[in-house]
């Protein structure tokens, strides 16, 4: 367990409870608080003196003896407080409390084999206890650390508390391994690490920014970075050639589960390279993450592709859950001459008519109307649903406004059998996809559909370049402005829903994991983009001059992408939101529970920045 040398250094190789990786612990000479971590010891130890140190985690008195759990970040050990070993020892152990902190002196023994515990690597020893230690006392906790049901709440306001639970641990100790594993990975591929500013000029990116006032330069604020895209950029054109961060980035947008107001991304961007390049080599990338998180590899690579048209078409999103096979089919087709009012009016509209099958669950009434209720709670129209009765009749308030032939081709096309329930959406084109896919999810989860024991990973590709904004009544990046188009943008003949961009995202079972894109890298470009938006060369030039006046500078061909770091360790990790893997999270209204941000600031803080706020 221990070796001495020449210098005094004692080396402890400690193997943490339930994780894979080994953590090596160095004792200089003179340090007395402790030589062994808690959760290290085995039976190979017995008749070991060993000194811990550590928080009580449960406290058992026995009468003639006292056993006490020490915790500390490499698991529990059992120790015994015996008045056979010491008197003294064993009477003041009476006065010890959970989350104590205490070093400890005793020795290694192996348990009786009656008591052992085969659920802790540490179950088959434990210490008897001849010194101790209080290093430290503790007042009467908010809740019990081995509490089930603490509300989330009570776990953000006491967060330090909440962090102490062993779960908790293993998760931000898997978060540590995840930052090695990255950076292990990109550096073997030839990146270098940078940090880029966090007080920049505010961009269009999207989403709002965070801004703060400039106390020097009256007047003016800088903003935070929703993600270093333009210093990436910069980075490339100074010749790096592969880039990356783990970067901080703020975006002051509505929150949920997988969003919080700072989060932290793999930013990465690399020169000389086409998208096939970016992809492969980003999806080794997670892989390697997949692998150290999962401890297993992935069920299929490389990963699969799927063009944006396919993805919504099929499954009405961008990034699909295929662990579950429940396709949407375009059914438009049937009902070109259709008498049915809905569907006729679509079809003449220019709309589309498409319909997904669940086979063998013979739907209640009750069960279909919730279905129609679900339908309108997630924007739609409305819900035709038909179902085969056991005579193979279908069912339906609609049935009657379908011509035989119509029933016919449907029966045919879903290969419809008793107890099958069809449901059918009309709408726009792009919009009826949109809402079947959001009703498929509401499916493959209320029929439990979906394979848990799954994972699936797709590249998504292909997407437009553009997309209309109904707020603002014109097209806008769908990416970013600086995403190069599939192809040449010469010729356009005002088709924006045509034009394809070179970008690509990463999906893991319907979770969109990053995303990414080949930039404009010519001045010429980047221009025509900016006409596209409508982005006249005064604001271009305000907003990006001094990107665009590198671009004119030998700037060469690059693109990247940029992950969620903390959505991939929700995700690997299997846990249901991403405030689980971040250590001192925001709520959903973006306040710190633990410190109360945000907070006012004093009057003279406003007069030296020179802010008034409306309620002076």
């Amino acid at each position: 367990m221990e070796k001495g040398s020449a210098e005094g250094v004692r080396l402890s190789i400690l193997t943490n409870q339930g994780f894979d990786n080994i953590i090596i612990h160095f004792f200089p000479k003179g340090l007395n608080v402790r030589d062994t971590y808690c959760g290290t010891i085995r039976k190979e130890h017995v008749d070991t003196t060993v000194t811990l140190a550590g928080w009580v985690f449960r406290r058992r008195d026995h009468g003639g003896l006292v056993f006490a759990d020490l915790r500390d970040v490499t698991g529990i050990v059992q120790i015994v407080f015996s008045p056979e070993i010491s008197k003294e020892a064993h009477e003041r152990a009476g006065d010890i409390r959970s989350e104590y902190v205490l070093k400890v002196t005793g020795k290694v023994r192996r348990r009786p084999a009656e008591t052992e515990n085969p659920a802790l690597p540490t179950g088959e020893i434990e210490v008897y206890v001849s010194d101790f230690e209080v290093l430290n006392t503790c007042k009467v906790l908010p809740f019990q650390l081995d509490d089930e049901d603490i509300g989330e709440a009570t776990r953000l306001r006491y967060r330090y508390l909440d962090m102490r639970r062993p779960e908790m641990q293993k998760v931000f100790i898997e978060r540590s391994k995840a930052y090695t594993v990255t950076r292990d990975y990109l550096l073997s591929k030839g990146f270098y690490e940078f940090e880029t500013p966090l007080l920049t000029k505010s961009t269009p990116e999207g989403a709002r920014d965070f801004v703060v006032p400039s106390r020097l330069n009256t007047g003016m604020f800088y903003a935070l970075p929703q993600s270093p895209q333009l210093f990436k950029q910069l980075l490339m054109m100074s010749g790096f050639e592969r880039y990356f961060q783990i970067a901080r980035c703020f975006r002051d947008e509505d929150l949920r589960a997988d969003r919080q107001p700072e989060f932290t991304q793999i930013d990465i961007e690399m020169s000389f390279v086409d998208r096939e390049d970016v992809m492969n080599v980003n999806e080794g990338l997670v892989i390697a993450l997949y692998e150290a998180l999962k401890g297993r590899k992935p069920p299929e690579v490389p990963f699969p592709r799927m063009s944006f048209a396919e993805a919504m078409e099929k499954y009405g999103s961008d990034k699909p859950d295929l662990r579950f096979d429940l396709p949407i089919v375009d059914m438009t087709h049937i009902f070109q001459k259709t008498e049915f009012g809905v569907f006729k009016k679509t079809i003449e509209a220019g709309g589309a008519v498409k319909g997904l099958i669940l086979k063998g669950k013979t739907l209640s009434r009750k069960d279909l109307d919730v279905s129609v209720e679900t339908a309108r709670d997630i924007g739609a129209g409305g819900l035709v649903w038909i179902r085969m009765d056991a005579d193979r009749a279908l069912q339906s308030p609609t049935v009657k406004f379908l011509s035989d032939e119509e029933k016919s081709q449907m029966i045919s096309l879903f290969s419809i059998e008793p107890g099958d329930v069809l449901f059918i959406m009309s709408d726009k084109r792009l919009r009826v996809s949109e809402l079947m896919g959001r009703f498929r999810l509401y499916l493959g989860e209320k029929y439990d559909l979906i394979d848990r024991a799954l994972d699936k990973f797709l590249w998504v590709i292909d997407f437009p370049l553009l997309e209309y904004n109904e707020e603002e009544k014109r097209y806008v990046a769908r990416h970013h402005p600086f995403t190069s188009p599939k192809g040449s943008l010469a010729g356009f003949d005002g088709d924006y829903d045509s034009i394809l961009a070179n970008s690509y995202d990463l999906v893991f079972n319907g979770v969109e994991l990053g995303g990414g894109s080949i930039r404009n890298h010519r001045t010429e470009d980047q221009a025509e983009m900016f006409r596209l938006l409508n982005i006249g060369e005064e604001e271009a030039a305000d907003k990006f001059g001094f990107l665009l006046e590198a671009l004119e500078m030998g700037a060469p061909p690059h693109g990247g992408i940029a992950f969620g770091f903390d959505r991939i360790l929700m995700m690997f990790l299997g846990l249901g939101s991403i405030r689980d893997v971040i250590a001192f999270p925001k709520t959903q209204k973006g306040s710190c529970l633990l410190t109360g941000a945000p907070g006012r600031v004093g009057p003279r803080q406003l007069a030296e920045l020179k802010i008034r706020t409306i309620a002076d």
